[in-house]
């Protein structure tokens, strides 16, 4: 076992695979990463690494004597719940790697011979996904509206996307007569909601055309992904269900759940609301931003459907342009 990197950084980065020559290869890679490069060439090493320090993210290889890789991140789950798993794993194992990581046991999977460049890029999108648990757990504004402005810096179509869906699910809840409480946590939950972007390369991100199916499978995860940090973060329950429900539709095919109707939290419908309608108003790489006219066309024709009936009622007669127009027509 042996450290590399710079004294005082609080992010320990541990590689677990039982070639040496391997793991020398690694240190040299990581060699001005930024962050503790820690190292164990046995399962049982690992696993007392884990017990004495800190461990922000692990690698382990799959394929090694003893214990498996999946088996090992399962015991470091029990020991350190917060510590962020990648998988190394051969092409003959890729299955093993995607069942881990569709039971919620590993973060991303690299595959053996990995690409230096994306190698790198793992693990600082998983330092990076540490950060958010552990800064989440502050739960101050100042650090949950930080956070937000920063997840959004990975997709370059939404910078103040965040701020605007707040603003207008906080108009909805106002309407309801919400009380602080609620109202607080909706405005977190509408701040945070996209967290999850955060396990979602910038690759697929910022992709300028359409993706392909397998691309819109891993966009499809970052609810649960964002939902798995919050509740690692003990946020709010209301918080927790916007996250992991604002893309479920009211007709029932959104995702990740297919939840129907009333089955979708209250105050993920209002934050789904507030997220089409700041998409659709908003100028992104493909189209412009819709006028008034063609928005509120829009919104009406997803009633039922997509959003909920009642919410998109209440919210349309809310809008900026609806209150200087009736200010007009009473003159």
């Amino acid at each position: 076992m042996s450290s590399t990197g710079s004294v005082g950084v609080a992010e320990n980065v541990l590689f677990v695979d039982d070639e040496r020559n391997i793991l020398h290869a690694i240190e040299r890679l990581f060699m001005d990463c930024g962050f503790r490069v820690l190292t164990a060439d046995t399962p049982l090493a690992a696993l007392k690494l884990v017990d004495d320090e800190e461990v922000a993210v692990i690698v382990s290889d799959n394929l090694m004597p003893g214990m498996r890789g999946v088996e090992l991140l399962a015991r470091v789950r029990q020991i350190s719940p917060d510590t962020v798993k990648i998988l190394m794993t051969a092409y003959a194992d890729l299955s093993t790697a995607v069942d881990a990581i569709n039971t919620g046991e590993v973060f991303r999977f690299v595959v053996k011979p990995w690409d230096d460049s994306s190698l790198l890029n793992t693990v600082r999108d998983a330092v990076d996904r540490y950060r958010l648990t552990q800064s989440m757990r502050k739960a101050d504004e100042a650090t949950l509206l930080s956070l937000a402005q920063t997840i959004e810096l990975k997709d370059r179509y939404t910078r103040g996307h965040c701020d605007r869906v707040a603003n207008f699910a906080l108009m909805i809840a106002g309407a309801l007569d919400f009380d602080d409480t609620i109202t607080r946590e909706i405005k977190y939950g509408s701040w945070l909601h996209d967290c999850g972007k955060i396990g979602v390369p910038e690759s697929i991100l910022n992709y300028p055309g359409p993706l392909q199916p397998e691309e819109y499978e891993v966009i499809k995860k970052h609810p649960v992904w964002g939902a798995d940090v919050a509740r690692q973060a003990m946020l709010p329950e209301r918080v927790i269900n916007i996250i992991l429900y604002h893309h479920e539709k009211y007709g029932g095919d959104g995702y990740p759940e297919g939840r129907r109707g009333d089955d979708i939290p209250l105050e993920a419908r209002i934050v789904s609301i507030a997220d089409v309608f700041d998409a659709m108003t908003s100028d992104r790489p493909h189209r412009k931003a819709y006028g008034p006219a063609e928005a509120e066309a829009t919104m009406t024709s997803l009633k039922g459907s997509v959003l909920d009936p009642a919410l998109v009622d209440l919210f349309l007669p809310l809008l900026p342009w609806r209150a200087v127009a009736q200010k007009g027509a009473g003159r």
